[in-house]
């Protein structure tokens, strides 16, 4: 029953996507077109990879609001490696990334793991801390474009089959972590961490590793998202992606994750990506004004929270039902 409601959600987002995307297409048929559709999709990769990461820690009854800052500090550090060695070759800067906000991700999940904090007050700190780290070590200043090697930048940017490599690694993760959620133990252990946590105890599940080990997914996904980020547009500097977090929770709730914790698939990440994403990309073509762009996407998150909500309480009384009929 429940993969059935997942399943409609989902089917509902995808279709909510195509009509925004027809009704745009009203007011700017070029919107419609493969080439600027593929344009949308990758400037939404970003959000992607860090809703994907974002899904799993919600499901397990956490909250990561440091994976912009996560971002925004792999960023600056892999931008002044480049800077100091820019004979680096590709792979490595992209391994040190990956292992730098690795690292971050852990500090999270230790802190939630073996200190009990509360993860919104791990993650709003060390959120801080890794944007007073940047600025320590840039002591402000920027890396900017003709500061950065060539191979350095080429690697977003470069296509295969029409797709920049950015969407393609978007692709590759969408696909690598449905199996993962799906198939694996890990996968398995989150949603009955997030469904019943202390069921999830009593079947020999440790609660606290398996977060951490979802806070070390999500700190990855938002450092190899750094160095796409920086190495795209071409720029680093402190207040990088400042806000984005905000986007990253938004995209979760809106693709039927929920705060609850053990609803939510890495498909339902996607389609909440791509929704904001979608919104982002085309209300500026439609000279809609800012102040109305941040209306919308509001309204569209209390929306989805208000869906989620409902489903929960359908729920609990579909149970209720069930029990009183074995009485």
């Amino acid at each position: 029953m429940l993969q059935r409601i997942i399943r409609a959600r989902e089917t509902l987002l995808l279709g909510a996507i195509l009509v925004l995307i027809a009704l745009i297409s009203t007011r700017f048929p070029g919107f419609i077109a493969p080439s600027n559709l593929a344009r949308v999709f990758n400037d939404t990769s970003p959000l992607i990879l860090l809703a994907i990461g974002q899904m799993i820690v919600i499901l397990t009854r956490c909250i990561d609001l440091s994976v912009a800052a996560n971002l925004a500090l792999t960023g600056m550090v892999v931008a002044m490696v480049n800077l100091s060695f820019p004979g680096l070759p590709v792979a490595l800067i992209v391994v040190l990334a990956i292992a730098l906000g690795t690292a971050m991700g852990m500090v999270n999940g230790l802190l939630v793991w073996k200190l009990a904090i509360p993860p919104i007050v791990v993650t709003l700190g060390t959120m801080t801390i890794f944007r007073g780290i940047i600025f320590l070590i840039s002591d402000g200043k920027w890396v900017n474009s003709h500061e950065m090697s060539a191979a350095f930048k080429a690697f977003p940017r470069a296509e295969f089959l029409g797709l920049p490599m950015l969407s393609w690694t978007a692709i590759a993760a969408v696909l690598l972590f449905t199996v993962v959620m799906t198939r694996t133990t890990f996968g398995r252990a989150a949603y009955a961490v997030g469904g019943n946590p202390h069921a999830a105890t009593y079947t020999g599940i440790d609660v606290g590793r398996t977060q951490f080990w979802a806070f070390t997914i999500s700190g990855a996904l938002a450092g190899l998202t750094g160095y796409l980020w920086v190495s795209r547009y071409a720029v680093a500097y402190v207040d990088i992606a400042g806000g984005f977090e905000l986007d990253v929770v938004a995209a979760c709730v809106i693709g039927g994750i929920s705060i609850a914790g053990g609803i939510g698939t890495i498909g339902g990440a996607l389609l909440g990506a791509l929704f904001l994403g979608v919104i982002k990309n085309a209300l500026p073509v439609i000279n809609i004004s800012p102040f109305w762009q941040l209306a919308i996407s509001g309204a569209a998150i209390i929306i989805a929270v208000a869906v989620n909500a409902r489903a929960n309480c359908e729920k609990g009384r579909i149970i209720l039902k069930s029990a009183e009929h074995a009485a």
